[in-house]
């Protein structure tokens, strides 16, 4: 098995604790474990913790926490992972062999796609169309999926674009994997993160060969806890679980219990409204600015997620773009090419104001010197990894 490069992790790993300016995150500005827990009493008795080795699948608590916000789910239908990328990870290795067909949609987190590739599957798309406001192009998926369909992969809400899919494009989604007797793998790490305020409607419980993956990075603001999860139905999970017994085998014990703690009820709701708040508040800010530019960019509004994917018609390439963000301002946005279309970047407006409004400053400083010859990003969506997508 070789695995190809994977751009946009290795990108923000090796630049996001070095540059000034980070608008290259998807998710709002991280709390504090003093937030989380409420106060120092509580951080102090955190503290006389014992670093114990943690249950490998999670504790009781935390996966009977998880599963009541899936109808129909005990705790046998949950596995606690090292993020969603490793609940990602898993299903891939447990479900994929040489020669499948995986169904993915773009553009997405294209750690999926990467992973299928690697263990020998023909990865074929199907496209979120930015002249749909993108929407599905439900057409090219029953093209694409066939009986030699192992898995269909969506991300719902969508990383990179922030839309949401309608309760009809989930139904066809449905459809077509009941059709082929593919498995349906969604990941929802950005389910409550919705300006709206109205949490996206969750596709468990929709088909009996669904995984649904999630975890505490994106809609909780939590990502240095690394807890994730996977709901499916109990003999997936138990086969899933010995997988990851090759893997991180347990998460931290203290993971768990901040988790346990996030997921309470009534603190998970706090932290989603605290979560659409700043959404709320920072979006306007970009939208100013973007305004400000004229034609020179254009968006669909996102509708979750603390990630603006923009369209500029500046004649440069979108990597070229980002490069001389960090060379020449210490700025970090990732690039339209890690998502395999080039004239878009992925810019984060979950951060705090000043930050994000000096960040685009020093954008706009490189842009200036781009120079006024347009059309690069303007040519279309142009996947660039079509050759390998099929």
């Amino acid at each position: 098995m070789k695995i190809e490069v994977f751009e946009m992790e290795r990108w923000q790993s090796q630049w996001e604790n070095v540059v000034e300016y980070n608008l290259a995150e998807s998710g709002v500005d991280p709390l504090t474990v003093e937030e989380l827990l409420g106060g120092p009493e509580a951080v102090q008795e955190l503290g006389r913790r014992q670093m114990l080795y943690n249950q490998g699948n999670g504790t009781l608590e935390l996966r009977n926490l998880i599963s009541h916000f899936y109808p129909g789910a005990t705790r046998e239908n949950v596995l606690v992972t090292h993020g969603t990328c490793e609940a990602n990870y898993l299903a891939i290795w447990r479900l994929v062999e040489p020669g499948d067909d995986v169904v993915v949609m773009l553009p997405n987190y294209m750690q999926i796609p990467g992973l299928a590739r690697g263990f020998g599957a023909r990865v074929m798309p199907f496209r979120l169309r930015e002249d749909r406001s993108w929407a599905p192009d439900l057409d090219e998926l029953n093209r694409a999926v066939t009986p030699r369909t192992k898995l269909i992969a969506v991300c719902n809400p969508n990383n990179p674009t922030g839309s949401v899919l309608s309760e009809a494009a989930m139904d066809e989604i449905v459809s077509v994997a009941r059709r082929a007797g593919s498995w349906l793998l969604a990941d929802e790490v950005y389910q409550g993160a919705e300006r709206s305020g109205q949490t996206t409607p969750s596709f468990w419980g929709r088909y009996e060969k669904v995984i649904v993956n999630n975890g505490l990075s994106k809609a909780y603001g939590l990502p240095g806890l690394r807890i994730g999860w996977t709901v499916a139905p109990a003999e997936l999970i138990f086969e899933l679980w010995s997988y990851k017994d090759y893997t991180t085998i347990a998460s931290s014990v203290l993971s768990d219990l901040l988790a346990r703690r996030a997921l309470d009820p009534a603190m998970r709701e706090r932290i989603f409204a605290r979560t659409r708040s700043i959404l709320q508040r920072n979006y306007p800010l970009l939208e100013e600015w973007i305004n400000g530019h004229g034609a020179d960019f254009s968006l669909v509004p996102p509708a979750a997620g603390a990630i603006a994917y923009l369209r500029y018609r500046h004649s440069i390439n979108s990597s070229q773009l980002m490069e001389r963000c960090i060379r020449e301002q210490s700025l970090l946005v990732v690039p339209g090419d890690h998502f395999g279309m080039d004239g878009f970047i992925r810019l984060n407006y979950g951060v705090p104001p000043d930050h994000m409004h000096a960040g685009l400053d020093r954008l706009d400083r490189v842009l200036s010197t781009v120079g006024e010859q347009k059309g690069v990003g303007g040519q279309g969506p142009g996947f660039r990894h079509q050759a390998q997508t099929g």
